[in-house]
């Protein structure tokens, strides 16, 4: 990992930090043919906070993200985002942040470099700007010797490197996550992690879903867990483990969600 810090200029939100989060909302709901993926959800963010949200597969985590990003509107609820409301403001919620799905979308008939040059174009930056930019992310996510190569050709790992650099080349001050380490190699992951502790180092608020609580863990400073559509908690992490007697995470995951099932089970023809 290059040792140069990101030089990308710094979130400048509206107004100090301490007088507003980055995220709160209130009593979301989101229904698909009557079944309630997102069940009156709240929670809030601080500004600069690195927020772990957590949940097993199907919770809502994903569902949740793309309403919080005004992918999907809500059947009910409120949502505000970096101080605005993001149902009477989309465009200007949408300008100051960055998303990375997990499902990639990436053009992939462009070179690293022509992607990353067009998102910072897409996102108002000047092509100087932008081409100066995207030269010094493929440097921090590793992809300078690939930046020529079409994105046709990357490996999983270095798609999803791409994708992120793509959503912070406009120094955004929130950047929502969903299960960026997913089906990627231990050196994707190293990079991906690097790059995180340094968006965070710069004060940038990181929104984040993974199934890898480890590293969670190390890189959170709060958490939420949502089951079947619900929150069942929210805060600084420290406060959490504090409050629920858990050691770790992991133990806090579990004891909110519930032991796996298969915990304890033999299988009879291994005696």
């Amino acid at each position: 990992m290059p040792t140069s810090a990101l030089s990308l200029p710094a979130p400048t939100p509206a107004e100090e930090p301490e007088l507003r989060p980055a995220i709160r909302c209130e009593g979301l709901v989101k229904r698909f043919a009557g079944f309630a993926a997102v069940d009156g959800l709240s929670l809030e963010v601080p500004a600069g906070a690195f927020y772990a949200f957590l949940g097993p597969n199907g919770a809502g985590k994903s569902t949740t993200i793309a309403l919080l990003t005004g992918i999907y509107g809500a059947d009910a609820g409120k949502i505000q985002v970096l101080g605005h409301d993001l149902r009477r403001e989309p465009v200007a919620v949408k300008a100051k942040i960055g998303v990375v799905f997990e499902e990639l979308a990436l053009f992939e008939r462009l070179t690293g470099r022509q992607y990353l040059i067009f998102c910072g174009r897409m996102y108002g930056l000047g092509g100087e700007e932008a081409a100066r930019r995207a030269v010094e992310l493929l440097d921090l996510v590793e992809l300078t010797q690939k930046a020529e190569g079409l994105i046709a050709d990357y490996s999983k790992g270095m798609r999803r490197r791409l994708a992120i650099a793509a959503a912070v080349i406009h120094a955004p001050e929130l950047l929502f996550l969903d299960e960026p380490f997913e089906g990627i190699d231990v050196l994707a992951a190293g990079v991906i992690r690097e790059l995180l502790k340094e968006l965070k180092r710069g004060g940038t608020t990181l929104f984040l879903t993974t199934h890898v609580l480890e590293i969670a863990e190390r890189l959170a400073t709060h958490a939420g867990v949502i089951v079947a559509g619900k929150m069942r908690a929210s805060g600084p992490l420290e406060s959490l483990l504090s409050e629920h007697q858990a050691p770790s995470l992991e133990a806090l995951f579990e004891k909110l969600v519930g032991a796996p099932r298969a915990a304890g089970v033999r299988l009879s023809f291994y005696g």
